[in-house]
């Protein structure tokens, strides 16, 4: 369990516990978490006074302010998210199940992984057609997949 801060937009201090930051955010856009003075559902985590010495009273927090997304990144959301409900993740076998379907043994689906440059040059001079897009992991990594 975490413990945040939190403050509404009437600037009343509560503190809430959640499994996890996740946990947290979903709960809040879903507007659950509530200011238990005046009900309000527009809440924002605040830094700690816990650990910092020497300060009684911290300044109110001033949230973030969201920018809009580009184009670019509403489209590469948009690709990320087809890819991931479209393609079936076959990981590190890749190549392997890339080949099984260019060769018959398995049924042609649409295929996601990731493969080493010595896979991806068997599959180019076996003629498996294949392309690369670099997707980025929900724990904000970023490995490319490679996708058939």
């Amino acid at each position: 369990m975490i413990a945040y801060d939190l403050q509404c937009s009437g600037g009343h201090r509560f503190e809430g516990w959640f499994e996890d930051s996740k946990a947290f955010e979903q709960q809040c856009r879903q507007g659950l978490i509530a200011c238990p003075v005046c009900n309000d559902t527009d809440v924002t985590r605040i830094p700690s006074t816990f650990a910092i010495k020497g300060i009684k009273h911290a300044a109110p927090a001033i949230p973030p302010q969201r920018r809009p997304l580009s184009e670019q990144e509403i489209m590469a959301r948009a690709v990320m998210h087809f890819v991931e409900n479209n393609f079936d993740n076959v990981g590190t076998d890749f190549a392997k199940e890339a080949l099984k379907i260019h060769y018959g043994a398995s049924e042609p689906r649409n295929i996601r992984g990731v493969s080493t440059a010595q896979e991806e040059e068997t599959l180019r001079r076996e003629g498996v057609e294949f392309f690369k897009v670099p997707l980025p992991d929900p724990s904000e990594s970023t490995p490319s997949s490679s996708d058939s």
